[in-house]
């Protein structure tokens, strides 16, 4: 008798156990979003302004790092690749003995992992884990996703009452509220019908300082005889009009340093220097001394310009007559010598590797370098992107198997007109401006 009853209670928990043990492991999206507050204030790139490149890093690991916690969300989704990434942590407790690595002078370090699990939970204490940040608020989160749940299921219990009983006392029913709400439900076409007055008012506001905006960038452009003047990121107009105030006066005070610029694209964005598509750029932060450091040596950014497009020649001639390009659009902001290094190092992996390539087979095709992917592709516009990191021999049979296709690829856009790639010629980047007010505060609006 004794055996019978051992044998049902094993049983018993058997089925139990496993049950409750996935309960206890669940998180849902907006506690695991919770749980990473401290994650996210420590790696968040608006706190690394003045470090570009970690910047870059930390907005390009948090894009992977979003898409896999999606994934993660997605019912019946199983396939799943280790993802590495690696993130530049803000110091919190530089004199902490708990913490292993070492803190640079700006005051964050460098945090790589690799994310390998298949649920919230693990995924969020991993992350925690590796940057020696505290889990103890993961398990009061998850106790209380637990409870919300538990009382959701014993208390929300539908109950559906005669429509005489909502006649009588008065009650209001649920259902046809229900149905009201879908029928008043806000559409984009009533949205517009509602915001439209406020947004005609705050436009009308910022009138003047958009034509002041536009004058001063037509004055400078015309005096300077500049290309173009555009902004990286979307600043405020107020924002714009003092960039372009700051640099009429450095017309006026310095006039001589600015004789090389003509025929130039100048960028107003993170730091100074010239870019990969050779335009010049100012730093918002920097002071007019650095500025005008820029200028000077712009005779020595246009040799090594010279120098660049030399070897993008050389790479091409190794190549089969493919031609290196940058798609300032579709890269990241590099500057001349960040992207000179980039070829130059491709350039001597190539020479190692002696690809036999023939002469002008792959004459019309383009490609792109890029560091930080792994795998050669083929974009949908016919362009080749190629990783400085991959192997030479992978190189040579992705270009060859996916050649035709690229032709192809660049046939059809001719076929439908090209791509105009200018997006800076459309100032989208007011719009926001206009819906949230901020027309003099020169804040971002997102």
């Amino acid at each position: 008798m004794f055996c019978c009853l051992r044998t049902v209670k094993r049983l018993c928990l058997e089925k139990i156990l496993p049950q409750c043990i996935l309960q206890s492991r669940s998180l849902s999206g907006a506690d695991a979003i919770n749980a990473l507050r401290p994650f996210y204030f420590a790696v968040h790139p608006d706190f690394f302004g003045q470090h570009p490149k970690e910047r870059e890093v930390n907005e390009n690991s948090l894009k992977r790092l979003n898409g896999y916690l999606e994934n993660l969300q997605k019912p019946g989704f199983r396939s799943f690749k280790p993802t590495r990434l690696t993130f530049y942590v803000r110091e919190s407790e530089p004199n902490s003995s708990n913490v292993p690595e070492s803190f640079s002078a700006s005051g964050f370090r460098a945090v790589s992992f690799t994310l390998r699990t298949r649920d919230l939970l693990s995924t969020v204490l991993d992350i925690l884990n590796s940057c020696s940040l505290s889990t103890e608020h993961v398990q009061s989160l998850n106790v209380n996703s637990q409870s919300r749940k538990e009382a959701k299921t014993v208390l929300n219990r539908p109950i559906k009452w005669d429509k005489t009983y909502y006649s009588f006392t008065g009650f209001k029913d649920p259902e046809e509220e229900l149905e009201q709400a879908q029928r008043v439900e806000t559409t984009l076409i009533s949205w517009l019908d509602d915001n439209e007055a406020g947004a005609v008012k705050k436009l009308k506001k910022s009138l003047p300082l958009r034509k002041e905006l536009e004058r001063l960038k037509f004055e400078l452009s015309h005096h300077l005889q500049l290309s173009d003047i555009r902004w990286q990121r979307s600043w405020g107009i107020a924002h714009r009009c003092s960039q372009l105030h700051s640099l009429g006066r450095l017309v006026q005070q310095r006039p001589e340093v600015l004789k090389n610029v003509k025929g130039r694209t100048l960028i107003f964005t993170d730091r100074s220097g010239m870019s990969a598509a050779g335009h010049i750029m100012l730093g918002t932060m920097d002071v007019h001394h650095h500025w005008t450091k820029i200028f000077e040596r712009l005779p020595n950014y246009y040799k090594l310009q010279k120098r660049m497009l030399f070897l993008e020649d050389r790479i091409s001639q190794l190549l089969g007559g493919i031609q290196v390009i940058y798609i300032e659009e579709l890269q990241p902001l590099l500057t001349l010598e960040e992207y000179y290094d980039t070829l130059d190092c491709f350039y001597s992996k190539l020479l190692d590797s002696r690809l036999p390539f023939h002469p002008r087979s792959l004459r019309g095709l383009q490609m792109i370098l890029e560091s930080d992917r792994y795998a050669p592709s083929l974009h949908e516009l016919g362009h080749f992107t190629i990783p400085t990191a991959c192997d030479p021999a992978t190189l040579q049979w992705f270009i060859i198997a996916k050649a035709q296709e690229a032709r192809q690829n660049l046939k059809r856009k001719e076929d439908q007109g090209g791509i105009v790639w200018n997006l800076h010629e459309l100032d989208l980047t007011l719009l926001p401006e206009i819906c949230e007010g901020d027309i003099g505060s020169g804040k971002q609006s997102f």
